[in-house]
């Protein structure tokens, strides 16, 4: 027994002195990511998706933060808020942008990047039903989308009004409520002040009622947790396009020209797309060469209203409004007659478009056009050089457009090579034109999507017009 211990004990000295192997596991590190995963919803100052390409306020920023990050973008679209969140939470998607507002809940449970713009909450209503002016005596309850930044507003709003009550729609989104309004199958809606502006183009029966909240930042949301170098990331790419001036441009490009709205005018478009433009469109497409012919049909409204025998107080006439010695130009022998106007005035734009500076980018470059057919390229000229003397962009439309009104004031057009020039007009001239063409292409997606809904089977066919479902070019 005394031996069999002494050998135990042996043993487990020898063990003892023996170095301990320990084998370590060999850990991968995970691989650098290739892609921006960037979750979104459908919207058009957020994301859509089209036969022209791809395009909104959140998706051009998500672009230029992709290339920023060196990155692939991989924009993914959801079907609701709620399930932006559940993407966000396990990993699938990085980032949402998504037009979402900063609220209080949304702090509690994400990070938020700096601000992109700020937008008002509106009430919203019908044309036709009566003005709401206080929020406790409203003729019927207020439905908003789940999960959205409306649902903590009137939360904070019902503190103050127990009898408040509203009804939450998961599976309908701001513009299908804002359609459902427009149609009279709800009373009330809340809208971001962009969205309404944009939407009115469409449906001039929406009404705006009162401000609910002022100024709201709309931002992206991060993973609440390990995003910090994400985030870093942001901000400095934030700063960047901050100051080379990219936030103002996309501010622009999306929502200045709508702020503007005239329900009787929209009326009035509506109803001659239906009665006057199928008339002409034939036309319109068949001389409108490089232009998008929806774009030649709304400069032929702003200038005419469609009427070919339109004549102004000095002299300009017919359908494109073309002077005498334009018409001459072009060689229209005719002004009076329609389709050898909109041939002149296609032919006029054309040649606008040709004869600008290189330097202004392809996007821009009908805006510059337009201003040109309105008030003349040399009062363009001068409002560019206007431009570049206040350290502003002489190639961006948004600086040109600040600087055209000044073209009226005597300072500033006595030093000028061609003078005075009713600069204020062009700008609400090429709005105006920017908001007809929007209309045009909103109509033509909604009847391609009304064919769409005829087929009851995907088919080839249904995939090619699928293809062809357009969206406003923007500037």
């Amino acid at each position: 027994m005394k031996r069999l211990l002494l050998v135990l004990c042996c043993i487990t000295l020898l063990a003892a002195c023996q170095k301990v192997v320990v084998e370590q596991e060999k850990t991968t590190p995970p691989p650098e990511p290739t892609e921006l995963k960037v979750g979104t919803l459908y919207g058009p100052q957020i994301y859509f998706t089209s036969g022209q390409g791809d395009s909104g306020y959140d998706f051009e920023m998500a672009q230029r933060f992709a290339e920023y990050l060196e990155l692939d973008l991989n924009m993914k679209p959801f079907a609701n808020i709620s399930d932006l969140y559940t993407a966000l939470r396990k990993g699938e998607i990085d980032i949402i942008a998504a037009g979402l507002a900063d609220t209080p809940a949304r702090r509690e449970q994400f990070r938020l990047g700096p601000p992109l713009y700020r937008v008002n909450q509106i009430l919203v209503y019908r044309q036709g039903t009566p003005i709401p002016k206080n929020i406790n005596h409203l003729k019927g309850e207020i439905t908003v989308t789940t999960d959205s930044s409306f649902v903590d507003t009137l939360t904070e709003l019902q503190k103050s009004n127990p009898d408040l009550v509203w009804n939450q729609e998961k599976d309908k989104d701001a513009e299908e409520l804002l359609t459902m309004i427009a149609a009279g199958e709800i009373p009330y809606t809340i809208a971001d002040s962009t969205s309404l502006d944009i939407n009115r183009r469409f449906m001039p029966e929406l009404r705006e009622g009162l401000v609910l909240k002022r100024k709201q930042p709309v931002v992206w949301l991060l993973p609440a947790t390990n995003s910090d170098k994400l985030m870093s990331e942001l901000l400095a790419f934030w700063h960047i396009e901050k100051r080379s001036g990219t936030l103002a441009h996309l501010n622009e490009k999306y929502f200045a020209h709508v702020e503007r709205f005239d329900y009787v005018d929209t009326r009035a478009f509506i109803r001659a797309i239906d009665n006057k433009l199928p008339k002409y469109q034939a036309t319109f497409e068949k001389y409108a060469g490089d232009i998008d012919w929806r774009k030649l049909a709304a400069t032929a409204y702003q200038e005419s209203h469609w009427n070919p025998n339109a004549r102004s107080p000095t002299g300009v006439r017919g359908l494109m409004m073309l002077t005498l010695p334009t018409a001459k130009q072009v060689g229209i022998k005719n002004r009076l007659d329609p389709y050898q106007s909109i041939k002149g005035g296609a032919k006029y734009l054309n040649s606008m478009l040709e004869r600008l500076p290189a330097s202004i980018p392809e996007s821009q470059r009908m805006w510059f056009a337009l201003a040109s057919y309105n008030i003349g390229l040399g009062h363009v000229e001068d409002a560019r050089k206007l431009a570049q003397s206040q350290g502003l962009n002489p190639s961006a439309w948004r600086d040109v457009k600040s600087v055209l009104p000044l073209l009226q004031k005597r300072k500033y057009y006595k030093k000028t090579r061609y003078g005075y020039a009713r600069g204020n007009e062009a700008v609400h001239y090429v709005d105006n034109i920017r908001r007809y063409y929007d209309t045009l292409v909103w109509i033509d997606n909604q009847n391609i999507l009304l064919e769409l809904k005829k087929k009851p089977l995907q088919t080839a066919e249904t995939t090619e017009a699928k293809s062809e479902v357009s969206q406003p070019e923007q500037p």
